[in-house]
């Protein structure tokens, strides 16, 4: 371990939407929803240094550090997120969640589903990106930060920034968008397919 890694981590969960469904976008509900998140540094006194990590599409919470004290499992932002980085953990308080549809311990289609007992698979329903940000925003409350110091991520990640600046402007103070667009072109979605 280097002495600017923030170290050993595990996986948490937060579960919320038990007794009344999470209202998808689409029309369609989940119930219960779980969300997997990781957090680095400490929330100060007033809980004004808390910052959220949005991940891209085949990320998770896994950003920094080692999960489980396994040297071989670095998050996939470690170069940013520690001691003395661009998200400097001796100052704040990091967060990184996985978003809702994810294969990565969140609510996604290997999820049990109540209604049959047998994972969602195909019939997990469409997730869009206020979906994804709206669950964050369970997440950060129950966490009890009124407002975040920033929110940061790129490609998809990015979009869940726009997201929280658009929907929810009171409760960022500032967003860093990186690699990321509001909305696809039909060459961006040609390439991607390519």
């Amino acid at each position: 371990m280097t002495h600017d890694s923030v170290g050993a981590v595990s996986t948490q969960y937060f579960t919320f939407a038990e007794d009344e469904p999470f209202c998808l976008e689409s029309g369609e509900t989940l119930s219960p929803v779980r969300l997997a998140y990781e957090t680095y540094g400490a929330l100060n006194a007033d809980r004004s240094n808390a910052i959220l990590i949005c991940h891209a599409l085949s990320g998770s919470a896994h950003a920094a550090g080692y999960l489980d004290g396994d040297p071989t499992k670095l998050g996939w932002w470690e170069e940013c997120i520690g001691p003395g980085k661009a998200f400097d953990t001796d100052r704040f308080f990091v967060i990184c969640s996985n978003v809702i549809g994810s294969c990565y311990g969140s609510t996604g289609p290997a999820s049990i589903n109540p209604a049959t007992g047998k994972p969602y698979g195909l019939n997990f329903p469409v997730v869009t990106i206020g979906d994804m940000v709206r669950a964050q925003v369970k997440l950060i409350d129950h966490l009890g930060i009124e407002r975040l110091l920033c929110v940061a991520g790129g490609s998809m990640g990015g979009m869940q920034v726009l997201e929280w600046a658009a929907r929810h402007p009171q409760r960022v103070r500032s967003a860093i968008p990186i690699a990321t667009t509001a909305h696809h072109s039909p060459m961006l979605i040609a390439f991607s397919e390519v």
